[in-house]
């Protein structure tokens, strides 16, 4: 392909999503963006997943304790 197929493949796809994303907005406007009352509480919520994914499960990962639960000789 060259250049100008792509720009024009990607024109034609930026157009179609946003004639998409008009229609949605203007005619579905409180179906859309009826979760806004509650983004508040999706953020609270989204804390604990955060930091369950973020830190990947706690604090096992620390390199100066062996297994047997003595510290390494340095």
């Amino acid at each position: 392909m060259n250049s100008k197929t792509i720009s024009f493949s990607t024109m034609l796809i930026c157009a179609l999503v946003s004639a998409a994303l008009f229609y949605v907005l203007e005619y579905h406007w409180q179906h859309a963006l009826g979760f806004l009352p509650h983004l508040p509480y999706l953020l609270f919520l989204s804390c604990p997943l955060m930091h369950l994914f973020m830190h990947h499960g706690g604090h096992s990962g620390h390199d100066d304790v062996q297994a047997g639960g003595g510290r390494k000789e340095r």
